[in-house]
């Protein structure tokens, strides 16, 4: 176990908390003036997570912070009283703060495996790219005024014509956070009938909304997973949701979003290309994530129960059906 000193690992904790409040202050300031925005609102109303969760900083496993010893209170840290050893036998100062291996498993594992699963299976397939991010059309297809999901904001073609570009498109959406939203009439023309339980056998890198999901396991799993890489995962998440956003139905041209006009031969190759190189820095953050998971378990007591408890059944449920909204 590798022990950091305050020297070191306070200023990083300050670096990626003064890293969050910039990347939150947008999102607080129209919180106080009641103004929606429909690209960086997602990051934190869809996805569950606070600005003051994000800006604890977490050094990932196989470290301990010297001087740590505010860290009592946190879940899943241990702090030494001078007396005792660390996991590896190694004599530890007192106030030292490590994260305990052996109690985040017994309270995660159920979490902990089911991501690593979907990670593993993930990576295991090539991208897929012919949807042209048609799901968030689909989310409006024949839908009467009052139900379009961002009702603040002008459809780009009018009504007639976003649904005759879904009418004119095959719809091959495979991930089920985004099919649930689709309106009754949209749902029969999806090709796939993506579902919660056939996740991991259907999950594939080419979807934009499974690159966005990356943060969403990554903060689900803190502490063990590190901070830096949770916050890369929101930046790469936030800049999914861009393209997400420009390809949508919407006109957002007064937020400075041109559209990524889909429709059109050029819009629907613009919109690959990104998609290719999301689907590159999604699945260099995958195997990232795997690493740290591995090396978690590794270093977690091998006879560390599995056996999730109750709240770790919420954790699983909550990570996968807490999100109320598209």
């Amino acid at each position: 176990m590798q022990v950091l000193p305050q020297s070191k690992w306070r200023p990083r904790a300050e670096r990626h908390a003064a890293a969050v409040e910039q990347l939150a202050a947008d999102r607080l300031a129209r919180r106080v003036e009641g103004r929606k925005h429909p690209v960086d609102d997602f990051l934190w109303e869809y996805y569950s997570l606070r600005p003051a969760q994000l800006s604890r900083w977490h050094p990932g496993p196989g470290m301990a912070l010297e001087g740590a010893s505010e860290r009592a209170t946190w879940s899943f840290y241990r702090v030494t009283d001078g007396t005792d050893r660390g996991p590896g036998g190694e004599g530890l100062p007192g106030g030292t703060a490590y994260l305990d291996l052996d109690a985040f498993r017994d309270r995660r594992g159920q979490t902990l495996d089911f991501v690593r699963e979907l990670l593993t299976a993930t990576l295991s397939r090539p991208g897929r790219f012919g949807c042209f991010g048609l799901h968030e059309w689909a989310m409006v297809y024949r839908a009467d005024e009052g139900q379009v999901r961002h009702q603040g904001w002008p459809l780009r073609l009018g009504a007639e014509g976003t649904d005759a570009v879904v009418e004119s498109h095959q719809i091959g959406c495979s991930h089920f956070d985004a099919y649930r939203f689709f309106t009754p009439q949209a749902a029969p023309r999806n090709t796939l009938s993506p579902t919660r339980e056939g996740q991991v056998a259907t999950e594939q890198p080419g979807c934009l909304h499974a690159g966005m999901d990356l943060y969403k396991w990554c903060y689900k799993l803190s502490p063990l997973v590190p901070s830096e890489l949770t916050l890369r995962a929101f930046v790469l998440a936030r800049d999914i949701r861009e393209l997400d956003m420009r390809a949508a139905p919407y006109d957002l041209r007064e937020l400075g979003y041109e559209p990524v006009r889909i429709e059109t031969p050029q819009g629907k190759a613009e919109y690959v290309e990104a998609q290719r190189a999301f689907t590159v820095r999604s699945n260099a953050l995958r195997r990232e994530l795997l690493d740290v998971l591995d090396l978690g378990i590794d270093l977690a007591a091998p006879d560390a129960p599995d056996a999730p408890d109750a709240q770790d059944a919420q954790d699983a449920q909550d990570a996968n059906v807490g999100q109320t909204s598209w």
